[in-house]
């Protein structure tokens, strides 16, 4: 009985070995929310929106800046966008957060109240003619705007993408400031074809 007995004790070690839990690492802090691109936050909302109705189309996108959120070039912890459904004759605005936010804004895509809509003004345009993104379109609008940006450091930069009947492409508004009505400069760049368009001043 004794021979077997330099086989046991190994076995019996295997088993104690096998059984102790490895050591536990320490848990890693959440990474802290990033911004998105204009054009991504887009895609989202629209993925979402199409259960609304198939037929939308967007109308308006633009950002919405958040302080809890390190801002990035062309790029916003928020944004908006109002679909139209032309089928239906309603419009209807989606959000797409990064994080819970006050202002009713939530993380993921949200939608928000239906409202009353007909053709005017501002028209509709295609998911397609989206080519270019927030982050390129600020990059174009920061080769002519160099001399402003460097005037104005720090300056918050926001974005509307939209269609207007100065160009025939949706166009990517790159605003130095938190709105159009509290700038005094901002630059227009082609979402189709990423060319820079004009400056407003």
């Amino acid at each position: 009985m004794n021979r077997f007995a330099p086989l046991v004790c190994p076995i019996s070690l295997l088993l104690l070995t096998a059984c102790s839990e490895a050591p536990k690492k320490p848990a890693e802090a959440p990474k802290p929310a990033a911004p998105v691109t204009g054009r991504s936050a887009l895609f989202s909302m629209y993925t979402s929106a199409r259960g609304w109705s198939a037929d939308i189309q967007p109308i308006r996108l633009n950002s919405i800046a958040l302080g809890e959120v390190k801002a990035e070039p062309g790029k916003a912890g928020a944004w908006e966008v109002l679909f139209v459904s032309p089928r239906l004759s309603r419009a209807r605005s989606y959000t797409y957060s990064v994080i819970e936010a006050p202002g009713n804004l939530h993380k993921g895509v949200f939608a928000g109240p239906e409202q009353s809509w007909s053709p005017g003004r501002t028209k509709p345009f295609l998911m397609s003619t989206v080519k270019f993104d927030s982050d390129e379109a600020y990059k174009i609008a920061l080769k002519k705007g160099a001399d402003y940006d460097k005037k104005n450091p720090g300056k918050t930069i926001s974005f509307v993408l939209e269609t207007s009947d100065r160009y025939s492409n949706p166009a990517w508004r790159v605003i130095w400031g938190e709105s159009i009505g509290s700038s005094n400069f901002s630059i227009y760049v082609d979402a189709t074809k990423g060319e820079y368009l004009e400056t407003i001043r």
